[in-house]
C-alpha cells in the first residue's frame, strides 16, 4: 500500500461534495458524445490509462536569467522532491513515474528504489547534464561538451552519461535523455561541421553503452545557452543524430525548442512516419522556451499534436510508444499546482483528440473540403471533456477537483514549516 502524503479521508471528502455534479456533467456529456458515435466509457478508460511522468526539478522553484525568487517549503533534495512527486500523482492519478536529473537528484539507488516503492512512484527517462558545471569537475563545460573542442573535456562528458545509464539501471529507467548546451555566440567561433562531427562521436560511445531494452532520446533546441548556432539546433538535425547512431535513438520533442510558428504537429507526423519519435517534453511558450505550463498560451496546438498521436494510435503504427514527460519552470506558481494542472491539460488534449470522427476526417481530407476537415478538428477540440478527465481521476483514486483539494489539505503549508526557508538565489533556472 502506497504511502499518502494527503489524508485520503480529506480527497474523499472533497469528492463527496463535487460527486452530484459530476455525476450530472458526466451522464450529459456521455449524451451528447453517443449521439455523434462516441462511447464515453471507451475514452474515460483510454484517459485513466494515460500516464505522463514528471520532471522532479520541476517541484522546485525556477528562475530565469535575472533572478530567482524562492518559494515556500521548497524541496531540500531529491527525497522531498519525491514526497511532492507523490502528491501530484495522489491526486490526479496521471503521473506515476518521475524522471530524474543527474547530477542534482544523484543518491543512493537502493534508498531512492524504496522511496519510490513507498510512495507507489516508479523512475521514467534519466536526464544527464553537461550543461552546467558540477562542484569538483575537472572541466568545465563553459564552450561545450559533448562537441567540445578538448577531447578530455568530451570523454568526462560522455562518462556522465554512462554513469546516469548505470544509475538508471539500478531504479528501473528504461530511457536517457541527452540535452547539450553546446553552441557559439559569434560568427567564426565553431566549426559548425567538426563540432557536430565531435558530438556524433562521443554520441557513439554512450550509445553503445545504451541496453538493448533502452531507448536514447536526443533533444533538439534552436538557441539557448548560445545564440548564435547550437549543436543540435532542430528537428532535422535531432533526426540525423537517431538514423546515424542506430536503432535504439530517438527524437525527443520539447514544445518550447522550436522556432515561433514553427508547424510542431507535422513534425511530430514526419517522426511518427519515419520510426524515430522518441517522446515528449510538455510545456507551452509564447516567446521561445518558455518552460509555461502546458496548454497556457497555445491549447489548440497541444490538441493539434495529440491529433498526430491518436491517428498513429488508430492506424496500428508499429511499434509506437512514445514517452510523455513534462518539463516546465514555474516561477510565480506553487510548482504542485502548475503541475497537476499541466497533467490535466495533457489528458485533455488526449481525450480531445480521442473523440475527433477520424472517419468524417479522412473523407474530408480525401475530397479535398479543407473548411469541413478543420472543423471536423474544432469540433472534438470544442467539447468540454473536464467531466471524462473527473471521472477517470475518481474512478482510480483521485480528486474531482485536484487543485481544490490541494489547497484544502494544506499541505504547503505544512512543509513549510518542515524545510528550511530557501536564500535568494541568483540568475539561472534551476
Amino acid at each position: 500500500m502506497a504511502e499518502f502524503r494527503i489524508a485520503p479521508d480529506l480527497v474523499a471528502a472533497e469528492n463527496d461534495k463535487r460527486a452530484a455534479a459530476l455525476k450530472s456533467d458526466y451522464e450529459a456529456l456521455g449524451a451528447t458524445l453517443g449521439r455523434r458515435g462516441v462511447d464515453i466509457e471507451a475514452v474515460t478508460k483510454k484517459v485513466s490509462e494515460f500516464f505522463v511522468a514528471v520532471p522532479s526539478w520541476g517541484v522546485g522553484t525556477g528562475g530565469t536569467r535575472f533572478a530567482r525568487f524562492p518559494g515556500t517549503g521548497e524541496p531540500r533534495g531529491i527525497f522531498d522532491k519525491l514526497d511532492d512527486c507523490a502528491v501530484i500523482h495522489q491526486l490526479t492519478q496521471a503521473t506515476p513515474t518521475v524522471s530524474l536529473h543527474i547530477p542534482w537528484d544523484k543518491a543512493d539507488a537502493n534508498e531512492l528504489n524504496a522511496k519510490g516503492d513507498a510512495l507507489g512512484l516508479g523512475f521514467d527517462a534519466m536526464n544527464s547534464n553537461t550543461f552546467s558545471d558540477a562542484p569538483g569537475q575537472a572541466h568545465s563545460y563553459k564552450y561545450g561538451s559533448l562537441s567540445h573542442v578538448d577531447a578530455a573535456t568530451r570523454a568526462q562528458a560522455v562518462e556522465h552519461n554512462l554513469e546516469c545509464i548505470e544509475i538508471g539501471k539500478a531504479i528501473g529507467s528504461k530511457a536517457l535523455t541527452v540535452w547539450i548546451g553546446d553552441g557559439s555566440n559569434f560568427p567564426g567561433q565553431s566549426n559548425f561541421t567538426k563540432a557536430f562531427e565531435r558530438y556524433l562521436a562521443a554520441m557513439a560511445e554512450i550509445y553503445k553503452a545504451v541496453p538493448d531494452d533502452w531507448r536514447l532520446f536526443s533533444e533538439h533546441k534552436m538557441y539557448e545557452p548560445a545564440f548564435y548556432s547550437t549543436v543540435v539546433q532542430d528537428w532535422g538535425t535531432n533526426y540525423l543524430i537517431a538514423q546515424t547512431l542506430g536503432p535504439k535513438a530517438f527524437c525527443l520533442v520539447d514544445l518550447g525548442h522550436h522556432a515561433p510558428n514553427t508547424n510542431i504537429e507535422m513534425i511530430v507526423a514526419r517522426l511518427i512516419q519515419f520510426g524515430k519519435l522518441g517522446g515528449f517534453h510538455f510545456n507551452d511558450s509564447k516567446y521561445g522556451d518558455d518552460d509555461l505550463d502546458a496548454g497556457a498560451i497555445e491549447p489548440y496546438r497541444l490538441f493539434l499534436v495529440f491529433n498526430e498521436l491518436v491517428d498513429a494510435e488508430h492506424r496500428g503504427v508499429k511499434g509506437f510508444h512514445p514517452a510523455h514527460m513534462i518539463d516546465q519552470s514555474h516561477n510565480v506558481t506553487d510548482p504542485i499546482e502548475s503541475l497537476i494542472s499541466s497533467a490535466n491539460e495533457i489528458r485533455r488534449a488526449y481525450a480531445q483528440a480521442l473523440i475527433v470522427d477520424r472517419k468524417a476526417l479522412a473523407d474530408y481530407q480525401d475530397s479535398n473540403d479543407a473548411l469541413m476537415a478543420s472543423e471536423t478538428l474544432k469540433r472534438a477540440y470544442r467539447a468540454d471533456v473536464e467531466p471524462i478527465l473527473a471521472e477517470a481521476r475518481r474512478r482510480t483514486g483521485g480528486a474531482i477537483d485536484p487543485v481544490a483539494a490541494y489547497r484544502t489539505s494544506g499541505y504547503r503549508k505544512k512543509v513549510a514549516g518542515e524545510r528550511p526557508a530557501s536564500a535568494a538565489g541568483g540568475g539561472g533556472i534551476i
